[in-house]
């Protein structure tokens, strides 16, 4: 991706409170546990976004030989989507998969 800023850092998640760690293999945007995420970035790292809503995961879709995790943006509605991260709460995203066709 062209204008892809690496951050990975460590975070509290703001909607089940689990102190996420850092991915270590690529940039870690959601929890691992609810897989909640903060719309912070207009380009993926570069933290510049106003909004600063919670994204919901609302979704998964089939993508290559894994899955991506689609949000909605609770405060701007913006939709985003990213990869299922290996520590990621499978329960989870098994549910939204009965929620979503892929």
């Amino acid at each position: 991706m062209k204008h892809f800023t690496m951050k990975d850092e460590n975070f509290v998640c703001e909607n089940c409170g689990f102190n996420v760690l850092a991915l270590g293999y690529t940039a870690r945007d959601h929890c691992p546990q609810c897989l909640y995420s903060k719309h912070v970035d207009i380009m993926p790292g570069d933290r510049q976004s106003d909004c600063k809503g919670m994204y919901i995961p609302v979704g998964v879709e089939k993508f290559k030989n894994t899955f991506k995790i689609i949000y909605k943006c609770e405060k701007c509605h913006k939709m985003h989507k990213n990869i299922v991260a290996k520590d990621d709460n499978m329960d989870v995203i098994i549910f939204l998969t009965t929620n979503n066709n892929f």
